[in-house]
């Protein structure tokens, strides 16, 4: 069953991040997301108690999110806020105003080392069946991705994928869950031959890098009042491999021109439609 949430408010960001310990908090799961309220008490001349109302205030602002595993709960950081504040807010003012941000921002939204999975979360004024849609249909896809995605979306489908006025191509991905309009994952492709002529790999390269072991992205949608919460989980890595490195500069373009569309009927006029990981690795 969805949860029911609330959508983090600026006001709740900014009094989350005024603290010092909360950003101690942000810093620790920067390093390392996926950490308990054990691991993050670890270390900090805090009281478990003083740890554990800072993570609520995290949490209500959005910059952190939570699961369940086992008895645990465990604690991963979510830059969506501050990335849209760059987006939506900062980025309409000079460079120069924005200079006191810069080190937080930068802090948030650079991908720690030794990652192995990526997690997006962000709030969307739309519904679940409309966010569906966007994540299915190819006349979608195509306006905020620049790629169509095809398939009749059920478990142990392929999916195929189109850029530009080429022909669909199955790059052996398949569905592994459905369930709409709450809950969709599928396998992830591995490195394509224009991946190698766009870095001169050279074949026993690409070879090498095709051994890495397939990973998959999940998308989990719940009501949030008058909007819908998004998250996105793209795991299944051993190592911070180059596709992850890619994926995790590539994914927060996509999500954020995707809430821009639902949101106003366009994608970000000053966003270029991802095409796929060979542009995003040339990105990075």
């Amino acid at each position: 069953m969805p949860i029911l949430g609330r959508v983090p408010e600026l006001d709740a960001v900014f009094r989350a991040l005024a603290d010092p310990s909360r950003r101690l908090l942000l810093d620790r799961l920067n390093e390392r997301g996926g950490q308990s309220l054990s691991e993050l008490c670890s270390g900090l001349d805090l009281t478990r108690q003083a740890v554990t109302k800072h993570l609520a205030v995290l949490e209500a602002a959005g910059l952190v999110t939570t699961e369940r595993r086992g008895r645990e709960k465990l604690h991963h950081l979510n830059a969506a806020p501050i990335a849209e504040l760059s987006a939506r807010w900062i980025s309409s003012y000079h460079r120069e105003r924005a200079h006191a941000l810069a080190d937080l921002k930068r802090a948030l939204e650079d991908q720690p080392m030794n990652r192995t999975e990526f997690r997006y979360v962000t709030y969307i004024r739309t519904t679940p069946e409309q966010l569906w849609r966007a994540l299915t249909e190819p006349e979608f896809t195509r306006r905020y991705w620049g790629a169509e995605l095809k398939s009749d979306w059920q478990p142990g489908s392929p999916l195929l994928w189109r850029e530009g006025d080429g022909e669909f191509e199955d790059l052996d991905q398949v569905v592994l869950e459905a369930d709409p309009p709450w809950l969709l994952s599928y396998s992830w492709h591995t490195y394509q031959p224009q991946h190698a002529e766009l870095f001169g790999w050279s074949a026993e390269k690409l070879a090498e890098l095709r051994q890495e072991k397939r990973s998959k992205v999940t998308f989990r949608i719940e009501p949030a009042g008058e909007t819908v919460k998004l998250t996105v989980r793209h795991d299944g890595f051993d190592t911070e491999t180059e596709m992850l490195k890619a994926l995790s500069g590539g994914w927060p373009a996509i999500l954020s021109n995707l809430k821009t569309l639902l949101e106003t009927g366009e994608p970000l006029p000053e966003a270029k439609p991802a095409k796929g990981s060979a542009e995003a690795l040339a990105e990075r």
